[in-house]
């Protein structure tokens, strides 16, 4: 009797057991044949050049300087010491590298001395000439001095005269006596001969005065011989100064050697050919201050760039970090080979490793409401996440995602950007972490159970 309660209490426990076992098998069996599968995805923070990216027209670009200078000496010659090196920063007029240049000091020199032996032509030619104005000045007051005496002689000789008259008209009249008339012919006579030498000097020192007359005017003719050789040796100085001084390469503006092109003991030439020896450069220098982004945008998305425009720029080696920009120059013409034109974008703002050459992501937006050139507009909202587009769902006239929560999926409605690329940007709704149903079935509701694809 008590045997088979024995045995229906092993097969109990035997069909317990076996529930136990196999019924995990049997749920998930009747989930598979009822649920629907779906594929899903976390939600992850996208890069911030990804995130642009979506919400505006992108190109790949390179910094490049603006100011960028391969500096060379004016004249060929061999360098001698060498001031800078690649990451030197230096000023401008700065010397970066000097020239063998033994030959043009003394050239330099001896320009100085010829310059020094014109100085002193000039003072001697100006001695030369106050010698001159002084003797023929002399002269002129000689010859003053002999008129005066020619008019006294003369005023002498017309007394003399007149008393002769006076003493032979006395004597025809038996009033005076042949004696004085003989003393006023002797004093007449006397008074001429007076005049006459008194005329001859006259004459000499009027020949003398213009005889120094011309003097002076050959002593003009020297200072001004002696002026135009001080400047002609002058000029030879400061040609000798200026060919000296391009044996000093300078640096032409503000900025950091980026290339050094030539070491010490090699010849530069600012002609140099490719089959010349001589290096045509010694170094090259980039004005940092001047850098900005040149990019190729194709002829398709021309439209969404315009001047003025605000842009975000991403380095390559830096997608994290952006770097605000103003479109600053649209080329005038195109590349018919690439199909693209050429875009210049002016940075308002840059990191510290920026560097020319440096490629980077750049993001041309177009904000409405914004003035072109204003340089303190905000390009968009930064996206939460990026979804494929196929994840978007309209659900009671609003858009979203299912959201999934173990095995259930809850609708979350999205503030969404536009699609672009098969992708849209999210602007708010979501946290990174959560997961997302991607393409759900048609009749998928909020609160249904799903299962998660795990191909």
């Amino acid at each position: 009797m008590g045997k088979p309660w024995i045995l229906r209490g092993l097969a109990l426990l035997a069909l317990v057991a076996a529930a136990w076992l196999f019924l995990p098998a049997v749920l998930q069996f009747r989930d598979r044949m009822q649920l629907p599968e779906v594929k899903v995805l976390v939600v992850r923070a996208p890069a911030a050049a990804a995130a642009a990216a979506i919400s505006g027209t992108s190109a790949n670009g390179y910094v490049i300087a603006a100011r960028r200078a391969a500096l060379s000496s004016d004249v060929p010659g061999r360098i001698v010491e060498m001031l800078v090196t690649e990451g030197s920063v230096v000023k401008q007029g700065e010397i970066v590298a000097k020239l063998y240049s033994d030959e043009l000091v003394a050239a330099l020199d001896r320009s100085k001395a010829d310059a020094a032996v014109a100085a002193s032509n000039v003072v001697r030619s100006k001695a030369a000439y106050e010698a001159a104005l002084a003797e023929a000045n002399q002269s002129l007051d000689t010859v003053t001095s002999q008129e005066q005496q020619l008019l006294e002689a003369k005023a002498q000789q017309e007394f003399a005269s007149a008393d002769l008259r006076r003493a032979e008209d006395l004597l025809q009249q038996t009033i005076g006596s042949p004696r004085d008339v003989e003393r006023a012919r002797s004093e007449t006579n006397a008074a001429l001969a007076r005049v006459h030498s008194l005329e001859a000097v006259l004459r000499r020192a009027r020949s003398a005065a213009t005889s120094a007359a011309m003097r002076v005017e050959v002593a003009i003719a020297d200072q001004q011989v002696a002026a135009a050789q001080r400047q002609a040796a002058l000029a030879s100085q400061q040609q000798a100064q200026a060919t000296l001084d391009k044996t000093n390469v300078r640096a032409p503006f503000d900025g950091v050697v980026v290339l050094k092109d030539a070491e010490v003991g090699e010849v530069v030439s600012p002609n140099s050919q490719g089959g010349s020896n001589a290096r045509g450069a010694v170094c090259t220098m980039v004005d940092f201050d001047s850098l900005e982004v040149q990019a190729n945008v194709p002829e398709t998305a021309l439209s969404a760039v315009r001047q003025g425009a605000p842009a975000m720029v991403f380095l390559d080696a830096f997608p994290g970090q952006g770097m605000r920009g103003v479109v600053d120059r649209i080329w005038p013409t195109a590349d018919r080979q690439k199909a693209t034109v050429e875009v210049r974008v002016k940075l308002l703002e840059r990191v510290e490793a920026l560097r020319p050459e440096m490629g980077v992501r750049i993001v041309f937006r177009t904000v409405q409401g914004v003035v072109e050139g204003d340089a303190e507009a905000t390009t968009a909202s930064p996206a939460l996440a990026i979804l494929p587009e196929s994840a978007i769902v309209t659900l009671d006239q609003r858009r979203g995602a299912f959201v999934v929560e173990r095995d259930t999926v809850t609708f979350v409605a999205l503030q969404l950007g536009e699609p672009k690329s098969g992708s849209i940007a999210v602007e708010s709704g979501l946290t990174p972490g959560q997961t997302v149903v991607i393409a759900p079935p048609p009749t998928l509701n909020s609160g249904d159970r799903i299962r998660i694809d795990s191909k």
